[in-house]
C-alpha cells in the first residue's frame, strides 16, 4: 500500500490509520502525532500483509486490515507500558 504513495502519502495515510487506531481503542495515549503515524504505518504493514493473503488485493479489506493491525500494536503497548495503579 505505501509503495503506490511515496513517503508524504505514507505519512498521511499512516496518520489517518493509527488516528483510527486511537479512537477506537479506549484509554489515555501519552504519545503524539509521530507515535500515531508509526503506530498506523507499523500498523498497516503488518494488517496489510495478512489481508492480502487473506483477501487479496481488496483495497477496501486493505485498509480494515490495516486498521485492525493499528488496534492490534496499540493494545500489545497498553499492555506492555500500562502504568501500576491506572
Amino acid at each position: 500500500m505505501f509503495y503506490t504513495h511515496g513517503i508524504l502519502g505514507s505519512l498521511i495515510i499512516g496518520l489517518i490509520i493509527g488516528a483510527i487506531a486511537k479512537a477506537i481503542v479506549p484509554g489515555k495515549d501519552p504519545a503524539g502525532c509521530v507515535f500515531t503515524i508509526g503506530l498506523g504505518l507499523f500498523g498497516s504493514l503488518i494488517g496489510g500483509f495478512l489481508g492480502q493473503m487473506l483477501f487479496g488485493p481488496a483495497y477496501v479489506a486493505h485498509w480494515i486490515a490495516s486498521i485492525i493491525g493499528a488496534v492490534i500494536l496499540l493494545l500489545i503497548y497498553h499492555a506492555i507500558f500500562r502504568r501500576p495503579g491506572i
